[in-house]
């Protein structure tokens, strides 16, 4: 208990903040220790930036620009995850269902607080995936039943939606999109023509992972509830990332990865459901009261990593350390300082919006007359830039992702890159 003190006090002194696990650091007070961070009031907003790179083991090599897929995580939740990994290897049965089960709590009440939410609403689970198909496989439809949603939702939730339709009977309503766009009201009404009276759910994308865009939820919500339609929401690409609240999108449903923009470890994500529905939603895995209002019925995974859980909690310290408002107007910066300095490029097509109501992070663009994957083939042999290519429906191009630890001189390069491949 004496090393785990002591592990707890060094990576808080590295994050300049008190440790998530709030049952041992009350049991174990501890003075505040001296932050290796400088206050955010006392640096230049690029020496802010620079400071942060140091959290992470950035490469000095290879530019990663593919942290949509998934991000890396910090030194301290490395250092995290190793710990807990070693301890529970002492003596796992114990270490991980009487010790480490229990600290799921308060890491489940700071996530809560961090959404804007009650944590009896919310469940822990492994990813995105894993959140949304238990809400799709779980929600009570039947034989007619219709369900709104794009051709630009992610594969493993519409794949989810399909096989219900195969086995079940419900229809499926696609949603033609041209994106990117900044027209509310089409993005709108793109959803609301297909409502109907048999529409029972409308899955929506906060953010779409293949270009960008940002979708207005909450007016598609607003006008599904007003038809009684209940609605879905896939925020794998928002959360810890746009500035928002869960109940600021008006919806009934909803999950993510935080592996992604909240940076904690693979595998590690997080599902919340409005408190009144939670009993008449199924678990994906069995359990003895499924029509439960308990949300731990959904945790019900057997054997789990938990050195994996509590290491999220080192990463949401960093997150709030930043702040979402400044992570989100730091990434809209960096997405905006390459697009700007190519888009005037004669080949160059921009499948993304650079207003920020419309356009935060992820980046999208192709090169006439060019594959895309021989322009991100090029960017990589060429030049160690790593991003992935995007073929889907209208987009054709590679998506450009960069972090908080990305800087401005990784960018000047791949601006260079894009303009000598254009040429």
């Amino acid at each position: 208990m004496t090393n785990r003190r002591s592990f707890i006090r060094r990576t808080a002194a590295a994050l300049g903040s008190l440790a998530l696990h709030q049952n041992f650091s009350e049991a174990f007070p501890m003075t505040r220790p001296s932050p290796v961070f400088t206050s955010r009031e006392d640096l230049s907003d690029d020496d802010f930036w620079r400071q942060i790179r140091t959290a992470f083991s950035a490469s000095p090599n290879l530019i990663n620009l593919n942290n949509g897929g998934v991000s890396p995580t910090p030194r301290a939740t490395l250092d995290a995850l190793d710990y807990y990994n070693r301890m529970c290897s002492e003596a796992p049965s114990y270490y991980m269902w009487r010790v480490l089960n229990e600290d799921r709590e308060p890491l489940r009440y700071n996530l809560a607080a961090l959404a804007g939410v009650d944590p009896e609403e919310v469940a822990i689970n492994r990813n995105s995936t894993e959140a949304l198909n238990t809400l799709i496989f779980g929600l009570n439809l039947k034989r007619g039943d219709e369900v709104v949603l794009s051709k630009y939702d992610y594969p493993h939730m519409v794949n989810a939606w399909k096989q219900r339709e195969m086995r079940e009977g419900i229809r499926l309503v696609w949603v033609d999109l041209m994106l990117p766009s900044e027209d509310e009201k089409y993005l709108v009404e793109a959803y609301a023509s297909k409502f109907s009276e048999r529409t029972k759910v409308v899955h929506l994308t906060h953010v779409i992972n293949w270009n960008g865009q940002i979708m207005p939820v909450r007016k598609i919500a607003d006008r599904a509830h007003a038809a009684g339609i209940e609605v879905l929401v896939d925020a794998a690409h928002s959360f810890a990332l746009l500035d928002y609240k869960i109940p600021d999108l008006g919806c009934d449903y909803w999950g993510t990865s935080l592996h992604k923009w909240m940076c904690a470890p693979y595998g590690s994500g997080m599902m919340w459901i409005r408190k009144d529905k939670i009993s008449s939603v199924w678990p994906l895995l069995s359990h003895d009261k499924p029509d439960s209002d308990n949300i731990k019925k959904f945790e019900s995974l057997g054997t789990r990593s938990f050195p994996t859980e509590m290491a999220i909690g080192y990463s949401l310290d960093l997150h709030n350390y930043i702040g979402t408002a400044r992570k989100q107007q730091r990434l809209h910066f960096l997405k905006n300082y390459w697009m700007e300095r190519v888009r005037e490029l004669s080949k160059i097509r921009l499948y993304t919006s650079m207003d920020p109501r419309w356009g935060c992070a992820i980046g999208n663009v192709g090169i006439e007359g060019k594959a895309s994957e021989k322009f991100a083939g090029a960017l990589f042999t060429d030049w160690k830039i790593h991003v992935t290519t995007i073929v889907w429906e209208q987009v054709d191009g590679i998506r450009i992702t960069p972090n908080v630890y990305t800087t401005t001189d990784e960018l000047d390069k791949l601006v260079k890159a894009i303009r000598e491949i254009a040429a």
